[in-house]
């Protein structure tokens, strides 16, 4: 494979300060506790273009109970079609989109936008999910009605209409075969059996305990090739609380510092990352922005920094 496509070509930080799709407010704060830990300054020293966009706007948050099965639906809808515009301007003009989040509900326009430029350049799109949850929920399973629980399931066709409308007019749901879910732990019992009935490729928890990091994406990442576009969708959950404990919905038990390292660096030496997703970092439950800082650390790692002696493949 070419070396990495991003360290060529500038990346654009888009901030979305909102937390419409989560189960507790605190999410919309995760731009500038990134920005605040030196985000674009520690990407430039990679020797990378940084333009940092600002902040999308949308809707405030209305903080109601769901309604038919999803809550702030229609407040989602917009943030998500804001994100997509926003992306697919940034994947027109030759940026590498990294969209600040905000809870994760918004890689449903995120990776919508980047399968609808895929589309149109003839390229194959797969998806790193680096989550504790599977994100696949539906309005008929979902035990709260919150967004940020399906976009895996919404981008793969099951979802509600406005949401579903915008991904066809991209050009269609994408297959259960683009994704791999990486770190899973945290299932709801019927989420389980719709994720087994639909195919998704899952390296959970117990399969990073028994074949380790580096076995997982080897696989994960198996059979990319330089017309492939892959994009990262980080959900700041996957990390172990113990490193991490700046999220909304933490998960005892996930990777640890060197296993996150570790995966970060294997996604680099691809040379495939074209594109990005930050999600779910909640200052409101981090301690002295520590949780902030570690995501800046691995996102650097995602665009070239190495702690390899030898040379890197």
């Amino acid at each position: 494979m070419s070396a990495s496509i991003a360290s060529t070509r500038p990346l654009r930080l888009i901030g979305v300060p909102t937390d419409i799709g989560a189960s507790m407010r605190g999410a919309a704060l995760g731009p500038e506790a990134l920005r605040v830990a030196g985000l674009p300054q520690a990407l430039q020293r990679q020797g990378l273009v940084v333009e940092d966009a600002g902040n999308l706007t949308g809707p405030v948050n209305p903080w109601l109970p769901p309604d038919q099965g999803y809550r702030h639906l229609q407040e989602c809808v917009a943030w998500n079609a804001a994100v997509h515009q926003a992306v697919h301007t940034s994947l027109q003009q030759g940026r590498v989109p990294i969209m600040l989040g905000g809870d994760h509900c918004l890689a449903i326009g995120s990776i919508s936008a980047v399968a609808r430029h895929c589309a149109a350049q003839g390229r194959r799109l797969r998806v790193l999910w680096l989550d504790a949850h599977a994100d696949f929920n539906t309005s008929t399973i979902t035990p709260s009605g919150n967004l940020h629980g399906m976009p895996v399931a919404v981008l793969c066709g099951h979802g509600p209409q406005p949401l579903l409308q915008m991904i066809q007019a991209a050009g269609g749901a994408l297959s259960p075969s683009d994704f791999r879910l990486i770190g899973v732990r945290s299932v709801d019992p019927q989420e389980r059996a719709f994720v087994h009935a639909q195919g998704l490729e899952v390296f959970d928890m117990r399969h990073l305990d028994e074949h380790g990091m580096r076995s997982a994406l080897q696989q994960a990442l198996m059979g990319l090739d330089d017309d492939t576009h892959l994009h990262v969708s980080f959900d700041v959950d996957f990390l172990d609380p113990d490193i991490a404990p700046g999220v909304g919905t933490a998960v005892r038990g996930g990777p640890t510092y060197r296993e996150a390292q570790l995966c970060m660096e294997m996604i680099a030496d691809t040379g495939c990352l074209g594109s990005l997703d930050v999600v779910e970092l909640n200052p409101a439950r981090d301690m002295q922005n520590r949780t902030a800082e570690l995501v800046v650390d691995l996102v650097e790692s995602l665009f070239g920094k190495s702690t390899l002696m030898r040379p890197r493949p």
